[in-house]
């Protein structure tokens, strides 16, 4: 695995809170785009929350739930999260250094991850990748069995910390908005 895929596996969680705050810094945020922004980060929040409580990591290839539509349903939540930010803040300016970060770090990571996936599961793994695409959902499910959602998913694998920094980005926001 090359060196920027481990590297960017380690920083993109850091890196991705540092770029966040200092994106915070420059948002001038109306009621409309609170509105539309918060709407955005919303289904992106959900999403993860579904694909959180899919997923079982290192134990069994899961194809469930979000995972029938795409290999990455997490990443794809938080893109829509962040995105749901930028517009939240009217910082359209940032727009193009998101999908610059969002590209270098989140697409080896998730080539990096497929890796591992490979090396795990082999010919499982394969089949998989054939029938689902690695980011952009799929508009049916391709259609793998069901393996129930579990609430003690979504906490074991803590998805509750991004819900609660997508809370306090957010009312950073509403706090801009009331006193600027």
């Amino acid at each position: 695995m090359s060196s920027w895929k481990l590297k960017a596996q380690k920083m993109r969680v850091p890196a991705g809170t540092v770029l966040g705050v200092i994106f915070l810094l420059f948002m001038h945020p109306s009621i409309r785009s609170l509105w539309l922004g918060g709407l955005i980060s919303l289904v992106g929040a959900l999403l993860r929350l579904w694909a959180a409580g899919h997923i079982i990591k290192g134990r069994v290839l899961t194809r469930s739930g979000p995972y029938a539509y795409s290999r990455n349903p997490l990443y794809l939540g938080s893109f829509f999260m962040a995105l749901g930010i930028i517009i939240g803040g009217q910082g359209y300016w940032l727009l193009p250094v998101f999908a610059l970060f969002f590209i270098t770090f989140y697409f080896p990571v998730m080539k990096a991850e497929e890796q591992e996936l490979l090396r795990s599961y082999g010919a499982e793994f394969i089949e998989y990748s054939e029938k689902v695409s690695l980011f952009i959902p799929r508009s049916r499910s391709a259609g793998y069995p069901f393996s129930g959602f579990f609430w003690s998913r979504v906490i074991r694998n803590r998805e509750h910390r991004t819900v609660t920094g997508l809370l306090i980005a957010e009312a950073v926001l509403i706090l801009e908005y009331f006193f600027r």
